[in-house]
């Protein structure tokens, strides 16, 4: 697919099949979030990704009762690895940095997605204490992003956008 029409394509989906997806397209698409750029190349991101029944549900729980997260077959945890990029940048690595990696790496997810034919949603809003603790995430590291990727049940609508130029400003505010 086109990659103007890939990120047109996008949309936040929460609503899914129950047809399941190939583990090799679940790694391709982890392979393709961390082909994103990284500050100083400390690639200060990991991936969790989550298959069992029970670990989703409790995702769920943790994720303030988001219930879609359970019917996708596939559950990806993205984590920024703070102290990976503090190991170079300091603070400013673990406060930024981590996260901007993380970050980047969850839009390229996202894009791969629709263009594999699958679904997702980034979700931001859940407790990370409860979701490390529940994946045994280490310290220094902090979950960023849970992406359930699924077989859409239908075509979501495009949500109302500002245009471009109300947010663009040129030398300065």
């Amino acid at each position: 697919m086109e990659f103007k029409k890939v990120v047109e394509k996008r949309r936040s989906v929460r609503s899914y099949t129950e047809d399941d997806i190939p583990r090799d397209d679940i790694e391709e698409i982890v392979k393709i979030g961390h082909m994103a750029p990284s500050a100083g190349n400390r690639q200060a991101r990991d991936f969790i990704i989550v298959k069992k029944d029970e670990e989703k549900e409790k995702l769920v729980e943790n994720a303030y009762g988001q219930s879609f997260i359970s019917d996708a077959p596939w559950v990806i945890v993205v984590c920024a690895n703070k102290e990976r990029s503090a190991e170079r940048y300091g603070d400013r690595g673990r406060e930024l940095y981590s996260i901007q990696d993380a970050t980047a790496a969850i839009e390229n997810m996202l894009l791969a997605v629709v263009d594999m034919g699958y679904s997702s949603c980034w979700i931001g809003a859940f407790e990370e204490d409860k979701v490390a603790n529940q994946l045994d995430i280490p310290d220094g590291v902090r979950p960023i992003a849970i992406l359930p990727i699924a077989h859409s049940e239908g075509e979501s609508d495009k949500p109302e956008k500002m245009k471009a130029e109300e947010l663009t400003h040129y030398g300065g505010w």
